[in-house]
């Protein structure tokens, strides 16, 4: 199946090398609120805003369905998309027209079907398409879970551009690939990479501030807010990487929402230590 081609300026892009960490500091971080959310989205895996509601999601094998949250997280609509699955979605983001959902997870890199769900904006449309995609480094597909480097849970949008930030368990790094936001089927173009040192499970992005904020962990017990301040495309230049502990006790952090460059929104899932999935404000 022939691949469609990029638009030049993606060209343009792939020339730029994107390094990262120039140093890592380490901080404590306030828990302001801490919401139970229902047992429908035990598997929240992403999290977006969208007219003052929270939208989420669950991961692998749940339905193909947006779940819209108000400021006290209970749902208040569920929103089916039409004529997709739920293989492991990861993440969600948006720009001013569609919402797009990661449905990219890949544990072992066994995955031959990765892609992203775009959908319009208006809640009450179920209209779907699939932006395809695989990575044109992988050769081989199937791993040791600790091993994979072509699994992902971060998906953030960069003007023209759907940005993936993997979760390379074998590096301990995430490398950034490009996507455009048209349906089709494309090769993935790498651009660079962050030296995060952990594994990242989720991510936004600030347009207006530049700000990349990242949720990461070093050994799944433990997850951190990983900042990074004037993240830029097109430019070449190492990044200060800020990673501040997320005081919450054993859980699963997989989804973060920018409020400000102190203040965040994240979602965990259901854990065994836990009663249910939880919405929870952070502060530094």
């Amino acid at each position: 199946m022939k691949l469609k081609n990029y638009d030049l300026k993606l060209i343009r892009l792939f020339v730029v090398v994107i390094f990262g960490f120039a140093y890592q500091n380490s901080y404590s971080q306030k828990l302001t609120e801490d919401i139970s959310l229902s047992k429908k989205i035990d598997e929240t895996s992403g999290l977006e805003i969208v007219d003052g509601q929270f939208i989420t999601h669950n991961d692998s094998g749940g339905d193909p369905k947006l779940y819209y949250l108000d400021k006290k997280g209970k749902i208040v609509f569920e929103r089916t998309l039409d004529g997709v699955k739920n293989n492991d979605w990861e993440d969600i983001t948006k720009d001013d027209q569609f919402i797009y959902v990661a449905n990219m997870g890949n544990n072992f890199d066994t995955r031959k079907n990765l892609s992203i769900v775009k959908t319009p904006i208006d809640p009450l449309s179920i209209e779907a398409e699939l932006i395809e995609f695989n990575y044109p480094e992988q050769v081989k597909f199937t791993t040791a879970y600790s091993q994979s480097q072509y699994d992902a849970e971060a998906l953030i949008t960069i003007d023209d551009y759907l940005i993936i930030l993997t979760k390379n368990k074998l590096k301990k790094i995430t490398e950034i690939y490009a996507l455009p936001k048209i349906a089709g089927k494309y090769e993935a173009k790498k651009i660079g990479s962050l030296n995060t040192q952990s594994i990242i499970t989720g991510g936004d992005y600030d347009p207006e501030t530049k700000l990349l904020a990242l949720t990461g962990t070093l050994i799944f017990n433990e997850y951190y807010i990983l900042k990074i301040e004037d993240f830029d495309l097109e430019s070449k230049k190492d990044y200060k990487i800020d990673m501040y502990e997320i005081p919450i006790g054993k859980t699963q952090v997989e989804a973060i929402k920018i409020i400000d460059s102190n203040t965040f929104w994240i979602t965990s899932e259901d854990e065994k230590s836990s009663s249910s999935a939880r919405l929870m404000k952070i502060k530094f």
